[in-house]
């Protein structure tokens, strides 16, 4: 049996979690994770081997075994730490952002004075940013979660598969718009003015399934006092629990996506679909929902649905069409494609 190390020490929970949750079933594979405190504070654990880690301990604590393979879940800093890792491991790194993994040394330069400069600061002077580049370059491989990212130097890491459960019919419309309520990375604004505008006799329900606060918080507390008896709003001014979302995403008739097309990070401009993947992307297969995305994002996905003009008729038709995700994203079938990914990740 093949071992693995997976190392989060920085950002992505949810995506450990994937990780955990897919690798559960194999046989061929025996995997050991390392994560910061607050990586382990918001994953759910079954049994698996997780081992508390930080940019100071984590190359000590390699050291102590021996893996095939090492995978990092997030290179968004700490990149003096995971340069060295690459320089002496099997490393594959997860990239959530192309452009900035490019990122050249004057580019990083300039972003420094810009958002938070005492955060970035820090992560110029102790922890390398200018390793940036070197560190995805010299990873023995890059990975995306999102098949349509991938390419001759990306490969896709399948971990989203989708969900059996019993989904119980509703008699109103269930909409459901997963993700934090900003309009930095969705844009609610158009929501906010579709709702408004509807013109339906049709019983419907919108659930903003994220936390709102500030101007959106707002926003919604507003709108929920202007609409029709027909039309109704559900909104979270606390972050939402696991199994609140569980059981609104279980119970969505479709998912709307209003996703931005452009968005930054760290000052490096990212476009969802072509140099970053959107969580709504996973969110879809693992709860087996059509989703309805804005016109100008690129997928060939026929789950992932283009926004159309009458948005209430599209929604009506969507509630009543199937799409056969366990055809394509069972459980076993993901699983079998992600150990072959494994595999050639250790034999390179």
């Amino acid at each position: 049996m093949k071992k693995i190390a997976y190392i989060e020490i920085d950002t992505h929970a949810e995506i450990a979690q994937a990780f955990m949750d897919i690798m559960k079933g194999s046989s061929a594979f025996n995997v050991d994770y390392y994560f910061s405190k607050k990586i382990k504070d918001l994953v759910a654990e079954n049994g698996e081997t997780v081992f508390l880690s930080d940019s100071s301990m984590i190359m000590e604590q390699l050291k102590l075994k021996k893996y095939d393979l090492i995978i990092i879940g997030t290179v968004h800093r700490y990149f003096n730490t995971f340069h060295a890792l690459v320089q002496k491991y099997n490393v594959s790194v997860i990239v959530h952002n192309m452009n900035f993994s490019v990122a050249s040394k004057s580019a990083l330069m300039k972003s420094v004075f810009k958002g938070d400069i005492i955060y970035r600061l820090k992560l110029w002077w102790k922890e390398g940013l200018f390793y940036t580049s070197k560190t995805y370059r010299n990873a023995k491989n890059l990975l995306v979660l999102d098949e349509e990212l991938s390419s001759d130097i990306y490969k896709f890491l399948p971990l989203f598969y989708s969900k059996n459960f019993e989904k119980q019919e509703n008699s109103d419309l269930t909409i459901v718009i997963p993700g934090g309520v900003s309009q930095t990375r969705r844009d609610y604004h158009h929501v906010f003015k579709t709702i408004l505008n509807l013109k339906t006799e049709e019983k419907c329900e919108f659930i903003f399934l994220g936390k709102a606060k500030d101007s959106e918080l707002k926003q919604l507390e507003k709108l929920s006092q202007k609409l029709p008896h027909n039309v109704s709003i559900q909104y979270f001014s606390d972050r939402v629990s696991h199994d609140d979302f569980e059981k609104w995403m279980q119970n969505a008739d479709v998912l709307w996506c209003p996703i931005q097309q452009k968005t930054e990070f760290f000052n490096r401009e990212e476009i969802y679909g072509l140099t970053k993947m959107t969580g709504n992307l996973g969110d879809a297969i693992k709860y087996g929902k059509t989703a309805v995305f804005p016109k100008d994002y690129p997928s060939k996905l026929e789950f992932i649905v283009p926004e159309a003009d009458n948005i209430m008729k599209q929604f009506k038709t969507l509630k009543n069409m199937r799409f056969d995700f366990q055809e394509s994203y069972s459980k076993k079938l993901v699983l079998k494609k992600l150990e072959d990914v494994l595999s050639g990740l250790i034999s390179i």
